[in-house]
């Protein structure tokens, strides 16, 4: 190897080298909890760089990244993997899936942005929980196992079972955690590596991790179909990863699939982060025929990665944005075209990002994207002008602020100093006018950091009392008369709120959409308020299903504290409370697993079908698998995805009426 280097440009071998650590340091900030160093981007790029020069010289540096597979470093004991967990060959052409493909059935599902765990099951009990470490050996977590949702204790499979799956946040538990913990994690994925390195199962479990399975590596079975085998692994219980079959792999085909599941996530309707799609054969004994090249194995299946969109654009100014505790740079610069829409402002994150950057005052000029077609993101300062300012006093309340080095990943922050900072209830008051809150349209984020830095909003009842400021609103940039009439009509409509979504809307901690409908389910909203105010135990509605003692003592706490009563009493004075009907609980879906797909008449949305097959002790899926038991379409006949599946696994399609027949 000393005679190849001797043979290379200098030059050229000192570009590998630096492109080889900077892709290994970027790889163990990504693995492991630390604060991102690198965008997917930069990092695709660098790696297809190195390809194409290992490609042109014949060399591949023992550390380099193409050679081996990124690894997770959790601290623990460490053990071997019975089967190899090798990584996906990535491309970002469709024609490359198509010709991976040949022609045979594939299934399309996502590839989640987690990280990795292998879980063992032996006589249908569950034996370990291990990272992928290296795709060889990994880390032995099960002590943390009934810290992360999805991984029972137990199935009814009394063979050798092994499945690979995901451990996920949720982009909603993200926001809450950070919201409640005032952390510094950058993103769900670096929240899920961070927390699998914690010792304390119970402070794992406050982070609300899900482990998603996406493949069976073994089982006793014969069972040859990997659809089939993530049927059975449903019917074992298992929430799996959600999934297609593309029984004709034809470049059109494999095209119109890739572009329904990109307007999944740029409408966020997959609640978890992705990275990418993943395509696997159907038939497992022709997949497992493959041969292993570098560290993947070739027909494991194939990783497609979207082309994230790039345009140039001139900085105008960095907006200081405080939100928590943490005053971050916002890039505000002339309005380019990414993925369709008009984007003008991007996150720098931090302070450590904008050193990375090397981003200057106005006029400097950027490159941008929108990361996984969702996210506006600055990846490179093309010509720096002038120098960052860092402002010293806070923009809204103007107290002191003072750059904090976080002690895990070594980022630096800059935060105000003053704990009773208005803006540090930003994301509160976001999540406040979110759909899932008081839905009040045309008040996004950066509209409330306005009203905040105005001094308009200091507490949630000041977002309805923006009625009085309409006239000033219509005389702000960027607003206008109709942007103010908007707001004011929104501001009308929402004062008339579900208990659900007003509960929602409080930032109750633990306390979503579906704990707050089961608290509803069991109390009017007043004598709720009251029970919780008058108990002198915590656990008072921990009987309540779903809820449990760690919920009922956060909502009871919440309650009781003086300043959020004054909140509260103060906002029941501005909106009305639509009462929800109590459900009256019995058991005429009790066992069973239903799927709603299509328009519902009878209900007033699918919501209240779900509702009621809950209150009757059923369970309500997204996806038709073996262990469905019923699929509501009110259009029996259609040959959509789910009706056909259905028809597949001899599972009844039934109408709403049918449902309601049967059922009610």
């Amino acid at each position: 190897m000393d005679n190849l280097f001797d043979m290379m440009d200098e030059l050229e071998l000192e570009e590998m080298r630096s492109i080889v650590s900077k892709l290994n340091e970027a790889s163990d900030a990504y693995y492991n909890g630390k604060g991102e160093i690198m965008s997917d981007f930069e990092w695709d790029a660098l790696f297809d760089r190195l390809k194409k020069m290992e490609a042109e010289t014949g060399t591949v540096l023992p550390e380099s990244p193409t050679n081996r597979v990124s690894a997770d470093t959790t601290e623990g004991e460490k053990e071997a993997h019975e089967f190899s967990a090798l990584s996906l060959a990535k491309t970002k052409k469709p024609e490359d899936l198509v010709k991976w493909a040949e022609g045979k059935p594939i299934w399309i599902s996502w590839k989640l942005d987690g990280l990795t765990l292998v879980v063992t099951y032996d006589n249908g009990k569950l034996t370990k929980v291990v990272t992928r470490g290296d795709g060889h050996i990994g880390t032995n977590i099960t002590r943390l196992a009934k810290a992360i949702n999805g991984i029972p204790q137990s199935v009814s499979d009394r063979g050798h079972l092994v499945i690979r799956g995901e451990a996920v946040i949720s982009y909603e538990d993200f926001d809450r955690f950070v919201l409640e913990s005032d952390s510094d994690y950058a993103n769900p994925r670096n929240l899920a590596s961070g927390s699998l390195s914690l010792k304390d199962a119970e402070e794992v479990k406050k982070r609300n991790i899900n482990w998603i399975p996406f493949t069976l590596v073994h089982t006793d079975k014969n069972i040859d179909s990997w659809g089939a085998r993530m049927d059975y692994l449903e019917s074992l219980g298992f929430k799996t990863v959600e999934h297609e079959e593309i029984e004709d792999p034809t470049l059109g085909n494999i095209t119109e699939e890739i572009d329904k599941w990109t307007l999944k996530v740029t409408e966020r309707i997959n609640p978890y982060p992705v990275d990418g799609l993943v395509i696997a054969y159907d038939d497992t004994v022709y997949a497992e025929g493959g041969s292993v090249t570098g560290h993947h194995a070739t027909r494991a299946g194939f990783a497609f990665k979207w082309q994230d969109e790039s345009a140039e654009s001139v900085l105008d100014h960095i907006e200081w944005s405080c939100a928590a505790s943490t005053i971050t740079p916002v890039a505000v610069f002339k309005g380019v075209e990414l993925e369709g829409t008009t984007v003008r402002r991007a996150s720098l994150c931090n302070v450590s990002e904008c050193e990375r950057l090397k981003i200057g005052g106005k006029g400097s000029v950027l490159s941008v994207i929108k990361a996984n077609k969702i996210i506006p993101k600055v990846i490179e300062v093309k010509q720096s002008v002038g120098s960052l300012d860092i402002p010293s006093k806070c923009p809204v309340c103007g107290e002191p602020t003072e750059i904090r080095i976080s002690e895990v990943s070594g980022t630096k922050t800059l935060v105000c100093t003053n704990s009773t900072c208005p803006a540090k209830k930003l994301k509160k008051y976001t999540r406040f006018v979110s759909k899932a809150g008081m839905d009040i349209d045309g008040i996004s984020e950066q509209t409330i950091s306005r009203f905040v830095n105005l001094g308009w909003i200091r507490n949630f009842g000041d977002i309805f009392r923006l009625k009085d400021h309409i006239e000033e609103i219509s005389a702000l940039e960027g607003f206008g008369a109709k942007s103010a009439s908007n707001i004011n009509a929104s501001l009308e409509r929402s004062a008339k709120v579900s208990g659900r979504k007003f509960l929602y809307a409080l930032n109750i901690p633990l306390i979503g959409t579906d704990v707050a409908g089961r608290l509803l389910d069991q109390y009017p909203l007043s004598e709720l308020i009251k029970t919780a105010e008058d108990t002198q135990d915590d656990a008072v509605f921990s009987s309540i299903d779903g809820i449990g003692p760690e919920k009922s003592k956060a909502f009871v706490s919440w309650i009781k504290d003086p300043a959020n009563r004054r909140d509260l009493e103060d906002l029941l004075t501005l909106v009305s409370i639509e009462q929800q009907e109590i459900q009256e609980k019995g058991e005429k879906c009790a066992g069973l697993v239903f799927v709603v797909t299509g328009d519902v008449y009878k209900y007033k949305n699918r919501n209240e079908l779900k509702a009621y097959i809950e209150s009757q002790g059923g369970k309500v899926t997204g996806s038709v698998s073996g262990s469905t038991n019923y699929l509501i379409n009110n259009d029996t006949a259609s040959l959509s995805t789910k009706n056909t599946r259905a028809k597949q696994l001899g599972i009844p399609v039934i109408s709403e009426e049918e449902f309601i027949e049967k059922f009610t």
